[in-house]
């Protein structure tokens, strides 16, 4: 057996094995691509490595790809076939319980397993990663905040990996709502580390909870050459600059982000960025700005995927390319087939994000695009306090969260659209969309003093 730097025994990794597993772990926590070849090589130089396998099997599942992590499933059944796990760490075979669950689809287990696994072992830089998306991809804010915070008095303060912490702990922290205290950890991370992208991410998404929109683009191009290319989350990171530059009204500028980055014809068709690039154009679609081109050749990405029910936040943003497309008929395909899968799936947390949030969202989305804008919020406003449970990020979600808006004002609804209105500008007051939708609320209620007002106030706050 060998040792990590932290002392954690590994076994069947030699020395070569020990090194490639320490660069492929720093690969991971600062999102390089080549953390793909770096696991790779630790499975070559030693292929009975548990935490090698793990490490593999984690990464087949961080990117929702239901692909990816058919493959990976197959590598660890594989590997666990005639394993003696006896003569394991029990370190190791928490790392197996927590993958295994993961990769069978029993998210909940393998978060329940990386909570103990940290709780043993809180120096465990691969256990607080893995545990750290996983909450990113349950929709868990608490746990994306205590995973990382519990653990951290067990790093000392020069420990290389203790500045990537950080900034995964600043996202915890924005996503609970300690805006002002995630912006200084995240600031604290990119002290230790420029580059650290999911850092960056962190302190950006503070800055898009306050509505510090004109802060944000300042601050992502005093760090463009930190962030701009070349790490697995490019994309993410361009999705928000598109998102403060929607805010200050330059569509066009938008537009350009959006064919540079988020996609075009070198875009890798994965799910995370697809998801991204429909999130934007739906923001535009609510906007009554229908980029349809764009809308066909997202959809055509989509459908070329040939998903089968495997995370029901990526299903969303699948239906939101289909219906901005035209493709009504596509989603309610799609919808269809969720609906089969979860009469006779018999478990796994899939079935129940599908069940309870994916669908009733699809069916609204739907139902906005048909333009019957009252349905549309009837089956949004049921979940709209619940969405959290399929995943995602506030940021993300708020897509959602407009069009039950857009639903209610188009639908004439007008009670619901003040008690919406009044719950968003209240919690961010900074936001011209929040504003804009308020000067069209008080038309319809025949306030044009009121309306002029709401409008003035949204065009200031664009302005910066």
């Amino acid at each position: 057996m060998t040792a990590d730097r932290h002392g954690h025994l590994m076994s069947d990794t030699g020395t070569e094995a020990l090194a490639a597993y320490e660069q492929a772990l720093d690969d991971l926590l600062f999102f390089r691509p080549r953390v793909a070849k770096a696991a790779q090589e630790v499975r070559a130089a030693a292929p009975r490595s548990v935490m090698g396998q793990t490490l593999t099997a984690y990464l087949g599942v961080l990117g929702t790809e239901e692909r990816d992590a058919a493959e990976a499933r197959e590598g660890l059944t594989r590997f666990r076939s005639g394993l003696d796990t006896a003569r394991l760490t029990p370190r190791e075979r928490m790392h197996l319980t927590a993958a295994t669950a993961w990769l069978d689809g029993d998210l909940h287990t393998a978060g329940r397993t990386l909570a103990d696994l940290t709780l043993a072992f809180p120096r465990d830089a691969l256990a607080l990663f893995a545990g750290h998306q996983h909450d990113f991809l349950t929709g868990d804010a608490v746990r994306l905040r205590d995973r990382v915070g519990g653990a951290l008095d067990a790093w000392e303060e020069d420990d290389p990996h203790r500045g990537p912490l950080l900034g995964m702990y600043a996202f915890g922290l924005e996503e609970s709502g300690h805006y002002e205290r995630a912006e200084e950890v995240g600031l604290d991370a990119l002290a230790r580390h420029p580059r650290d992208v999911w850092g960056i991410h962190g302190v950006v998404h503070t800055y898009e909870m306050r509505g510090r929109f004109t802060d944000g683009i300042r601050f992502l191009d005093a760090r463009t050459d930190d962030w701009s290319e070349g790490s697995l989350l490019t994309v993410h990171n361009w999705w928000h600059y598109a998102l403060f530059t929607l805010e200050t009204g330059d569509t066009a500028r938008v537009l350009e982000i959006y064919d540079a980055a988020l996609h075009h014809d070198g875009s890798a068709g994965v799910a995370m960025e697809l998801l991204d690039a429909a999130a934007l154009l739906w923001r535009l679609h609510l906007a009554g700005d229908d980029q349809s081109a764009r809308w066909a050749r997202l959809a055509d990405a989509w459908e070329s995927r040939r998903d089968g029910p495997y995370y029901a936040f990526n299903d969303a943003h699948a239906v939101m390319a289909y219906v901005g497309a035209g493709r009504v008929a596509q989603a309610q395909r799609l919808v269809r087939d969720r609906e089969r899968w979860v009469a006779t799936e018999p478990g796994g947390s899939n079935r129940a994000m599908t069940a309870d949030i994916g669908l009733p969202v699809c069916r609204a989305l739907i139902a906005y695009g048909r333009q019957d804008h009252g349905a549309a919020a009837d089956l949004l406003l049921p979940v709209r306090h619940r969405l959290h449970h399929f995943g995602g990020s506030h940021a993300q979600r708020d897509a959602i969260q407009r069009t039950l808006v857009e639903a209610a004002l188009r639908a004439g609804r007008t009670e619901l659209a003040r008690t919406l209105l009044s719950e968003r500008i209240h919690l961010r007051p900074v936001c011209p969309y929040n504003w804009s939708a308020k000067a069209r609320l008080e038309e319809q209620l025949g306030d044009p003093a009121r309306a002029a007002a709401a409008r003035e106030r949204a065009a200031a706050q664009a302005s910066g």
